[in-house]
């Protein structure tokens, strides 16, 4: 039976982390924390539980990822960020495909929690991820927002029963201060496309996207968090064009 390495990267997470490596726990062989310069009790938690801590100056989320997998001594690498956790089934099933590998990559479905609600719409669910590869077969990408794992074309995927459970915005002013930091990095990463933005997207774009989550992606069904989530998200698809517009006129 090939061995499982958990990988994990985290700056001051003490909220968050024991949850994470907790559910690790009888599921990966080793739990690798890759630590950029946490102040609070984030390191101490993470010894606590038997992770090895590895400390490293912030260098981008698919950066950050990819050298945190070099500290990976097994085969197969199980990445999670430190405010997610496995479920039941979803422990169940990697145990069992552990048994026996059979594909070289694991896709499995991510289930956020916004606010104390599970959220089922809004185009947040059922965002499936790749999070469970053989070393060699899987890299992450270097976009400094929205990283995503990149197979070799030879790569085989199969998809896990059971959710990564996502423990993202505590409060709805988390999300607001975290939106102003996401929309600057969005921007630039537009401007580096070579697109322009007209003010015409800059109206149409934001009104799109909360018509496509709350009403074709039906945030409506969940509730009040929905209608919150798919407004803000609309707020930051506006903030993120204006500042590309402002950047590309200096």
């Amino acid at each position: 039976m090939e061995k499982i390495s958990a990988v994990v990267i985290a700056c001051n997470e003490e909220k968050n982390i024991a949850r994470c490596l907790q559910s690790l726990q009888g599921v990966a062989d080793e739990a690798i924390v890759v630590d950029s310069g946490s102040t609070d009790r984030t390191e101490e938690i993470c010894r606590q539980l038997g992770a090895k801590v590895i400390h490293q100056q912030w260098l981008g989320y698919g950066a950050q990822k990819n050298l945190a997998n070099t500290f990976a001594q097994y085969s197969y690498i199980l990445s999670l960020d430190a405010d997610e956790a496995l479920s039941d089934t979803l422990k169940k099933s990697i145990l069992e495909v552990k048994q026996n590998f059979t594909a070289d990559a694991y896709s499995l479905n991510r289930l956020t929690n916004y606010c104390g609600q599970w959220i089922k719409h809004c185009g947040w669910y059922p965002d499936a991820k790749i999070r469970l590869w053989r070393k060699e077969k899987a890299t992450w990408n270097l976009a400094e927002l929205h990283e995503e794992i990149i197979t070799n074309s030879n790569a085989t995927i199969q998809h896990l029963k059971g959710d990564l459970l996502h423990y993202s915005y505590h409060t709805i002013s988390g999300h607001i201060l975290q939106l102003d930091k996401f929309t600057e990095i969005g921007a630039g990463e537009y401007l580096k496309k070579g697109k322009k933005v007209s003010v015409a997207k800059v109206i149409y774009k934001p009104a799109w996207k909360f018509i496509r989550d709350y009403f074709i992606k039906l945030g409506v069904l969940d509730g009040y968090c929905g209608f919150v989530i798919c407004a803000i998200s609309a707020f930051a698809t506006f903030t993120k064009y204006v500042k590309a517009r402002q950047q590309q006129s200096t």
